[in-house]
């Protein structure tokens, strides 16, 4: 070889790592969430597709970190912390405070995009729903605020029930602290008793059903918590079993086999999730992007399950439902 063609090479060879610095890093998304990956495949794609429309696609232009609590939300910190660790660009928080709250303890630095259903302020997470100030913005679903609703389309259906058996997780966190106060003052409001049915792990519902038989409970409302929406199923078929007409959160719980469900649209709220991530990527800072709320609610009835816990749905219960389940 040449004199000339050897240094020629080794400039090229030079050159290589110094054009592999050149390219933009991919950026990386941490998502972070109470749930388990099973049991969120319908949001994670609505997620996608917010991202998507954007202009982001996995693996393609964006890589996502995927950090999954099962429902155990003391895992959540050293999962927060691992994001951080890994530098991620942005951490997606979902399913509730106890996300959000452990990102915020990991960093102050890293945009956090939140989903919750009280209110962010109280919780400390943000300054104020139109300048949230800081790292942090999001979405807050208002589950809280529908207790009183969903308790009163469920007194409508069993108008004989003085008492409503509220099935809820006292170890999640602190929206646990004001959910149950909260359905208690919408139950009273209604002349109704409200029975609390603590649940934290599996044996805790069947405990709580064996409750409901014993007191003669007529009917059932389960509060927003991931680790009941994990054990959907369990939940639906306790309540086939002891024909009890139980009222949800979410639309896949009637999908699911429950009876009546009354809610947010989560495949929407993930989808602006997405479109929030994919503002943040581009430049824009949480701090600027207001705290968002929900406008498309969903009452759905799934009459499979009316007709087999042998209840009559109301004409006007009917009316009122934007989907019914045949």
């Amino acid at each position: 070889m040449k004199r000339r063609e050897f240094i020629t090479l080794l400039g090229n060879a030079a050159a290589w790592p110094l054009a592999a610095r050149a390219q933009p890093a991919m950026p990386v998304i941490g998502f972070l969430h109470t749930r388990s990956r099973d049991t969120f495949t319908s949001q994670g794609a609505a997620f996608l597709k917010g991202l998507a429309a954007a202009g982001f696609q996995e693996d393609r232009n964006v890589r996502i970190e995927y950090r999954w609590a099962d429902g155990h939300y003391d895992r959540l910190p050293g999962l927060a912390a691992d994001l951080v660790r890994q530098q991620v660009n942005l951490i997606i928080a979902g399913g509730g405070e106890p996300s959000p709250l452990a990102a915020k303890a990991a960093t102050s630095t890293i945009p956090i995009v939140f989903s919750i259903g009280t209110d962010p302020v109280k919780a400390g997470l943000v300054a104020s729903y139109h300048r949230p100030g800081g790292n942090i913005t999001g979405i807050n679903i208002l589950t809280d605020l529908l207790e009183a609703k969903r308790l009163g389309l469920l007194h409508d259906l069993v108008p004989q029930a003085a008492t409503i058996g509220y099935l809820w997780n006292p170890s999640f966190g602190p929206a646990a602290e004001n959910q149950l106060p909260d359905a208690q003052a919408a139950a009273g409001a209604l002349g109704l008793r409200l029975r609390p049915l603590p649940a934290s792990v599996a044996d805790d519902i069947d405990a709580a059903f064996e409750v409901i038989a014993k007191e003669r409970i007529l009917a059932l409302a389960a509060s927003a918590d991931p680790f009941l929406d994990m054990n959907r199923d369990r939940i639906i078929a306790l309540a086939a079993r002891h024909s009890l007409p139980t009222m949800y959160q979410f639309r896949e719980h009637a999908v699911a086999g429950g009876l009546m469900s009354y809610g947010i649209d989560l495949d929407d709220v993930f989808r602006q999730v997405g479109g929030y991530a994919a503002r943040i990527l581009k430049g824009e800072k949480p701090a600027d992007l207001p705290v968002l709320q929900p406008t498309k609610f969903q009452f759905v009835i799934n009459l499979r399950t009316a007709k087999a816990v042998g209840v009559k749905i109301s004409d006007n219960l009917l009316t009122l439902a934007d989907e019914v389940i045949e």
